[in-house]
């Protein structure tokens, strides 16, 4: 088999940017281990917006490690109306009502908080859908500004309650991010990568993906869940130790 061909990815998507993990050069230092790590998400899911930022605790503490993370889709509401729904009525229909949302968005919040977000539930009127989120973030990653761009979409939407399934709110969020945001309008107002991420999510479901956060390290070793940052740390070590 070619060089090309061992290289090649087993998902196809644009390159994103690792340099917020690839720090200084030091040239006394030992070699880094470059890892790519799949992360399988929702922007609409508030346990990846926390397993995400565990992980980039994780990697902050693991300087031994060069991590290029790879955004997959998952769209977990793949039937929603594009243009989404009124809260109260996706509460009823996926918590069975407010009160046990309350709860469980009581444990989130909590736990959020240690990880410096500040979710703000009260502030969500619509559930949108997130295909054209996720369109612009596979975008983004033509710029090298995915990583950033997830943050700043995952930002909006739990801390400020903007509707991120409008074109306009995720354009804007694109521009503040140093992005073309009239660039970014006219191509949401496509269909390009509409097919992908479909593709994608299809894809995960096939690999037994059934929920979200997953991270796939080196396509081998795989996590469910908003895992604590010691539970990450095993799971980069087992990679290293198998790569």
């Amino acid at each position: 088999m070619s060089a090309k061909h061992r290289q090649e990815p087993r998902w196809p998507f644009a390159p994103v940017n690792a340099s917020a993990y690839d720090g200084c050069v030091n040239l006394l230092a030992p070699p880094r281990a470059r890892l790519p790590i799949e992360v399988v998400f929702d922007l609409v899911c508030p346990w990846c917006f926390l397993g995400i930022r565990r992980l980039r605790r994780t990697l902050r503490a693991r300087p031994d490690v060069a991590a290029e993370l790879l955004w997959r889709p998952f769209l977990l509401n793949p039937d929603l109306a594009p243009q989404g729904v009124a809260r109260q009525d996706y509460l009823v229909r996926k918590f069975g009502g407010e009160d046990r949302a309350r709860r469980l968005h009581g444990t989130i919040t909590e736990l959020g908080r240690v990880e410096g977000i500040e979710f703000r539930f009260d502030r969500v009127r619509r559930v949108p859908h997130s295909l054209d989120a996720h369109r612009l973030v596979r975008w983004a990653g033509r710029f090298g500004a995915a990583d950033q761009l997830v943050e700043a979409i995952f930002e909006a939407y739990f801390t400020e309650g903007a509707d991120i399934g409008d074109a306009h709110v995720l354009a804007a969020i694109a521009g503040r991010q140093g992005l073309d945001a009239p660039l970014a309008r006219r191509f949401l107002a496509t269909v390009a990568e509409v097919e992908a991420v479909h593709a994608d999510n299809l894809r995960a479901h096939r690999l037994g993906i059934n929920g979200v956060p997953c991270f796939v390290v080196a396509g081998r070793s795989a996590i469910a869940g908003a895992q604590e940052p010691e539970v990450l740390e095993r799971l980069l070590d087992v990679a290293l130790v198998e790569g």
